[in-house]
């Protein structure tokens, strides 16, 4: 069995993280054998790629979820390092309508000249597939401030299903969508007792877990307030109230799926958790 490791890169969210670098806002990057894919290049992600010595260059996907730029900024210099320097048009581009076109509130967040770097692009709206090698990914429903912002899911068949919410509001069928999934990555910008428009809170995540039921949780893309907070806090209240597995994300935290799962911390000191599931 070939495992996936997901290396949180970053793990901080919205403008005032962002712009402080409170926490890194470099996205995730998916490794599966030799298949590299990164999820949400905001900024910071061509430095902590190489300073994680998980080289650009090694790319084989791009995916942005939507057209803001603690999840885009960096998608046009990993496109020119996943074409080896514009050298070959290779690796696909996974992005939203608004990323790829513009929309309404948006202007294009990836230029013509850099879609034109890659081998194929992908246009994602819910219920659209693509594969990467043999990854499955499929775009889901969020609810947010770009019209066009999607979730994804990862299907792997020997592995089970991975979710990432991407920012979202809340909404009923958040929790169908990503029902049973072997692991869920939710985007928890605030804490408990805060709500914030169109984004999840400690509170809204808990009821898409008691719906969902997934076999372990990851927190992930915190704002200011989580951050204040204290994000080990919102996973552990998660985890007593629903008895799922709950993980804060660290910058440099890596999860590792193969027969169980396995959580390693960003330090080789770091005892890592082995979630049986």
């Amino acid at each position: 069995m070939t495992p996936l490791s997901i290396h949180f890169l970053g793990t901080g969210g919205g403008r005032f993280t962002m712009i402080t670098q409170r926490r890194r806002t470099a996205g995730i990057r998916l490794v599966y054998g030799r298949t590299h894919v990164h999820i949400d290049p905001g900024p910071g992600a061509l430095v902590f790629s190489n300073w994680t010595r998980l080289s650009p260059q090694k790319l084989d996907a791009i995916i942005v979820t939507h057209c803001h730029p603690d999840h885009y900024t960096d998608a046009e210099v990993l496109t020119e390092a996943m074409s080896h320097g514009t050298t070959q048009r290779r690796g696909i581009l996974a992005a939203s309508r608004s990323v790829l076109q513009g929309n309404l509130p948006c202007e294009r967040s990836i230029s013509t000249y850099h879609q034109g770097l890659v081998e194929a692009i992908e246009e994602l709206k819910p219920g659209n597939t693509f594969k990467v090698g043999d990854l499955r990914f499929r775009a889901v429903k969020a609810i947010h401030s770009d019209p066009d912002s999607i979730g994804v899911i990862l299907e792997i068949p020997e592995l089970g299903s991975i979710g990432y919410t991407s920012d979202t509001g809340y909404f009923p069928e958040l929790g169908d969508i990503y029902k049973e999934v072997r692991l869920l990555i939710a985007c928890t910008m605030w804490p408990r007792d805060q709500h914030l428009h169109m984004h999840l809170s400690t509170d809204e995540v808990l009821k898409v877990i008691e719906n969902a039921r997934p076999g372990c949780v990851v927190l992930t893309h915190f704002g200011m307030r989580m951050l204040n907070a204290d994000p080990e806090a919102e996973a552990s209240f998660l985890e007593e109230c629903t008895g799922v597995p709950t993980v804060a994300a660290r910058d440099g935290m890596q999860v590792v799926l193969g027969d169980n799962i396995e959580v390693r911390g960003s330090r080789k000191r770091d005892e890592p958790r082995i979630i049986e599931v």
